[in-house]
């Protein structure tokens, strides 16, 4: 009798539809079903492609002839991971050839498409306005400025980017303004990015003492015209520069317990324009008991000015030697360059301390002003004069909260007094004289800048805006230093060259006067973030212990390192240190 017996069911355990993969039978495990290797790394290709004949072999096996590109590895041997080990590359139980169709192709008409003068909608010679002819140059070859077609066998990758950014890139590494000791530890590392970022509003100052001797400035500088220029005088006058450790003014007002913290406006006025600087600087930092003393080094980046700092491609020192080749000879060509960056210093240099010595009046009238005291630094034995210049130690409060005392005692320096707008004892009519100075408009670092003498009268917009676009530190430090100063007005002069090939000889072109105040909203100069700044370093200095540190700009990157270093460093013990312990070994 024929019976029928139900085949065994099995149960989906997860409770889905289906059977289970955990508890499928062995005899339908991957049951007609042919395997083929495949790999990760497979890429998903065309379903199909007529025009790329070489990544399989259609053209073998239907007896055609095989090209260069598939002798080569076609589209596949062009790929960055190699030709696949895996997968559809070699596995062929899927693939199907059509072999007789294709052999039995042949190209109708094989004559070259006659060239159009114009294509869709353009008029007149070449392509339309903005495209770029598909047999171009740089579309083939791939070079700077070209197009690469994407799909296409001449890519070019080798040239794609060549010249990409070439502005940004500067051709040889700045060197360290001070020698990294391997004695010295670094303490801290912040970038620029998070500078900018900090904020801190700060009162009024309080004027502590003043002390020097202040003349009028000379109306007639305003004047200057391109036509009635005149030349620049080697006036020989006195100023001091004087860092802070060695005022002393400062001395008396750090035993008295006035302030925390205690700096110059020169000093100061570098770190709060940090985030703008390109060329490298370094702060000393002494901290003895409650207070931190910040100090430049003598001979230094604070003694001299910066010529096209923040320019595309900045003025270039010679290449220095290599020390590792001691054959080596340095690149110091027969004429020295005036036009280098050392030299383009020393020169702004010059041109700023001889700008502000002509432009004020000595003689009078008006008379000069004398202030409380007479200037710290001009003792009896000297004989030259000295030169139009007004110490005021003001104090800035760079507290938070009502409980913080956290006050900081800046020594600021004004020039000369403008007449007829009140009386500069008690801060009216305080200025501030500076200088620009122009080189080679053609030599290498110029910065594109105009020619002064046919652009400044006509044009005079043009020349602000390049100088403020390629010495935008310099003048964000000049700002600074006159608001520190509480200076009301700002001379700046523009000096160019009698002839370019002789840096000696300058004249004087114009002079522009502006408000501190306004210039630093013309330069997007934020004085929030500079007291942020000052605030941040200050607050990381006195979270060490006594001692003495550096801060350093690295040369070639956007970051300042602070660094501990020996209480001999900058001193003349640790130069005769060397010396002692050669001749101990001599002996």
């Amino acid at each position: 009798m024929p019976s029928f017996s139900l085949p065994p069911i099995h149960d989906n355990p997860d409770g889905g539809w289906g059977p289970s993969t955990s508890n499928l039978p062995e005899e339908f495990k991957f049951k007609d079903i042919p395997y083929a290797p495949y790999s990760k790394s497979d890429k998903l290709g065309r379903f199909a492609d007529w025009n790329d004949l070489s990544s399989d072999n259609r053209q073998a096996v239907a007896g055609l002839p095989v090209t260069q590109a598939a002798r080569q590895g076609g589209a596949t041997g062009r790929r960055r991971d190699g030709t696949q080990a895996f997968g559809s590359g070699t596995a062929s139980a899927f693939a199907y050839f059509h072999v007789e169709d294709e052999s039995s192709f042949s190209l109708v008409d094989n004559k070259a498409a006659p060239a159009r003068r114009g294509t869709g909608f353009s008029r007149g010679r070449g392509g339309a306005r903005g495209t770029t002819p598909y047999n171009a140059r740089g579309a083939t070859r791939g070079a700077r400025g070209g197009v690469s077609f994407r799909g296409s066998n001449q890519r070019g990758r080798g040239n794609q980017r060549q010249g990409w950014r070439d502005w940004d890139k500067n051709n040889r590494a700045r060197e360290s303004s001070v020698v990294i000791s391997p004695q010295w530890t670094m303490l801290e590392e912040v970038e620029f990015h998070r500078l900018s970022k900090l904020r801190l509003e700060v009162d009024e100052p309080e004027d502590l003492d003043s002390y020097g001797r202040l003349f009028a400035y000379e109306k007639s500088y305003d004047r200057i015209t391109t036509k009635s220029e005149r030349p620049l005088q080697l006036v020989d006058r006195i100023k001091y520069n004087t860092t802070t450790s060695d005022d002393p003014v400062i001395q008396n007002l750090a035993s008295s317990g006035v302030a925390k913290v205690y700096t110059t406006d020169v000093i100061l006025s570098v770190l709060m324009c940090a985030p703008r600087s390109v060329y490298p600087w370094d702060i000393v930092i002494v901290r003895e008991g409650d207070s931190l003393f910040l100090d430049k080094r003598d001979g230094g980046p604070f003694d001299t000015v910066t010529v096209n700092e923040n320019a595309a491609d900045p003025p270039q020192d010679p290449a220095p030697p290599n020390p590792n080749n001691p054959a080596e000879k340095a690149a110091v060509p027969e004429t020295p360059s005036i036009n280098t960056a050392t030299s383009l210093s020393l020169e702004a240099t010059y041109i700023n301390q001889n700008f502000g010595f002509q432009s004020v009046s000595e003689a009078g009238p008006p008379p000069s002003v004398d202030f409380a005291h007479a200037n710290p630094f001009y003792g009896p034995e000297e004989t030259e004069p000295l030169a139009s210049c007004g110490y005021r130690y003001r104090l800035f409060d760079l507290g938070i909260t009502e409980d913080e005392d956290i006050k900081l005692c800046v020594r600021t320096e004004v020039d000369a007094f403008i007449p007829g707008t009140g009386n500069p004892l008690e801060g009216h009519g305080l200025a501030t004289i500076r200088a620009l100075n122009e080189f080679d408009p053609r030599a290498q670092g110029a910065g594109g800048a105009p020619d002064w003498r046919t652009k400044l009268d006509s044009q005079r917009g043009a020349v602000v805006a390049t100088e403020m676009k390629n010495n935008s530190c310099k003048l964000a430090k000049w700002t600074v230093q006159s608001i520190l100063a509480g200076a009301e007005h700002m001379k700046i002069g523009y000096i160019s060259r009698v002839n370019p090939r002789d840096n000696t000889r300058h004249v004087i072109l114009s002079t522009a006067s502006m408000r501190p105040t306004d210039f630093a909203a013309q330069l997007n100069v934020s004085l929030a973030n500079g007291w942020g700044i000052v605030r941040t370093v200050t607050d990381m200095c006195m979270k060490l212990p006594e001692g003495k540190y550096v801060l350093v700009k690295d040369p070639n990157k956007p970051v300042i390192r602070l660094y501990s270093v020996p209480p001999s460093t900058f001193t003349g013990d640790d130069e005769d240190a060397p010396t002692g312990a050669e001749g101990t070994e001599e002996e």
